[in-house]
């Protein structure tokens, strides 16, 4: 009995040890969360804003991050009361959804990966057609061109073939300075190719798409492996309380 009571004494401190640590990876946990989800509603504003059409066809990586995001900041306050409670059953249940979220985060990270290749394809068909179709109300093509400081699909030349053009010339928002930037200038072919812009926005939209897709899919692969720590800090503790019968007061 004393031989008992001594192991039980010896490792309170541990549990104790477990508790803290666990308890600091729950508030980091929560904080993460938040970052999380502050992405996901990002990465989603950010695509949609430039082409809507993209966004309809695009992965559900950021609802997926925003989703996610939101779990983890309520389960993040459930791991601190699990924690300071000591029960056995919440720290299993916390580390359960830690591994779901985990999971979760880890679909979400390949899909932002594997989607970054196909933006491309996407944005090339959706802004062409856009660009066949596009009149003085297009604000999303306008908005892309202005932005990026591009003109056109893969360049201005994308414009020649258009109705528009050959009623207006190039667009206005292709036009690198638009006060210098006359009807007529824009109609013709060789004074308005040192008007406006010379790249063309596909590429362009390609790389800015792809690195904000990458940060994306970081972030969430980084947290999720940070999750690891929070499940194997949840099973150590249950075990130890289990095994020593410890009950916090």
């Amino acid at each position: 009995m004393a031989a008992s009571s001594a192991r039980r004494l010896q490792t309170k401190p541990v549990i104790t040890c477990f508790k803290t640590f666990l308890i600091v990876f729950s508030f980091i946990f929560w904080f993460a969360g938040t970052v999380l989800l502050a992405v996901g509603v990002w990465g989603k504003v950010n695509l949609e804003h430039y082409l809507p059409s993209v966004a309809e066809k695009s992965t559900n990586v950021p609802y997926v991050l925003i989703g996610t995001g939101a779990a983890i900041i309520i389960f993040g306050f459930f791991g601190c009361f699990a924690t300071c409670r000591g029960s056995t059953w919440m720290l299993k249940l916390y580390a359960m959804i830690l591994s779901l979220l985990f999971l979760a985060q880890l679909v979400a990270g390949i899909s932002g990966f594997v989607f970054r290749h196909e933006i491309k394809t996407i944005f090339r068909e959706t802004f062409q057609d856009a660009v066949q179709k596009y009149n003085t109300t297009e604000s999303t093509v306008d908005y892309i061109q202005q932005n990026l400081h591009c003109c056109g699909v893969q360049n201005y030349t994308s414009w020649y073939g258009t109705v528009y053009f050959k009623r207006n010339g190039i667009p206005t928002s292709c036009c690198k300075n638009v006060s210098d930037c006359k009807v007529e200038d824009l109609k013709n072919v060789t004074i308005s190719q040192d008007k406006v812009f010379k790249k063309g926005c596909i590429q362009l939209f390609v790389n800015l798409m792809e690195t904000n897709v990458g940060i994306i899919a970081g972030i969430a692969f980084g947290i999720g492996f940070f999750q690891l720590i929070g499940i194997m800090l949840a099973c150590c503790l249950s075990r130890y309380i289990t095994n020593n019968q410890y009950e916090m007061v």
